[in-house]
Order: structure tokens, then sequence, then C-alpha cells
């Protein structure tokens, strides 16, 4: 377990890659002139683009010998599924960090980067949850 938690890590390490990347894109080169494209479109879709790039490292990688090969539909209500963890994941995550502020008065980045160590701990559980090893039929 302590192996996938490390391939965890750092796949979510190049998410935030992909995040920063994407964003960057956006928000300098398509959306440049537009306030709600700017800070509204491009983190959404950086975002997106991040959880699109962790999920497929989760899946073919992290847990790849715990998923379900049986088709589209399997891959598909994963992904929906992997998706609503996320954005719960970032929620907590935005909860610690502007509680951690609240509280004790930290810089934003400590504060995110606490928030991060816990929700990050909380998102490799939704990870084992949704990438479980699924139950063969017996006969």
């Amino acid at each position: 377990m302590f192996i996938k938690y490390l391939k965890f890590v750092l796949t979510r390490l190049l998410g935030t890659g992909v995040d920063t990347l994407v964003l960057w894109i956006f928000s300098d080169f398509i959306f440049s002139s537009s306030y709600f494209g700017r800070n509204i479109i491009s983190p959404t879709i950086s975002f997106e683009a991040a959880v699109i790039c962790n999920f497929f490292c989760s899946y073919y990688w992290i847990w790849k010998n715990n998923t379900d090969k049986r088709g589209k539909k399997s891959f598909l209500f994963k992904f929906a599924v992997f998706n609503l963890s996320a954005i719960l994941g970032f929620l907590i995550k935005m909860g610690f960090l502007l509680l951690f502020e609240a509280i004790f008065g930290w810089d934003v980045v400590v504060c995110n980067l606490v928030a991060l160590l816990i929700s990050g701990l909380l998102n490799f559980g939704f990870d084992i949850l949704i990438f479980k090893k699924p139950k063969t039929k017996t006969n």
C-alpha cells in the first residue's frame, strides 16, 4: 500500500503541473482579456485537465490490477465518481485552508500546504474506494 501511496503522490504532483500549465495557457493566451475567462473559466478547465490526468494515472498505473476492464460503461462510471471525489477533495481542502487562516492567521500558501496534506490523505482514501478490486462471480 505504501508503494501505491507514493505513486498517488507522484501522479498528484504531475496533475498539479498539468493544472498550472493549462491555467497559464488559458489565462494568459486564450482568455487574457476577460476577467471571467481568466479567473473562472481558465481555472475550471485547468482543474478538469488535472482531474483527467490523475484519473488516467490512477486507472492505468496505480490501480491497474484493480480496474475492471469490462468496457466503456465501467470506465466512464469510475471517471464520474473520481471527478466527484476530486471536487469534494477540493472543497475539503478549501475548507481547511480557510479554517487554518481564520484560526492561526497563517499565510495562504502555508494554509494551502497543510490543507493539501489533509485533503490528500482523504483523496487517497477515495481512490481506494473507487478502485477497489471488483468482486468476481464464483460458482
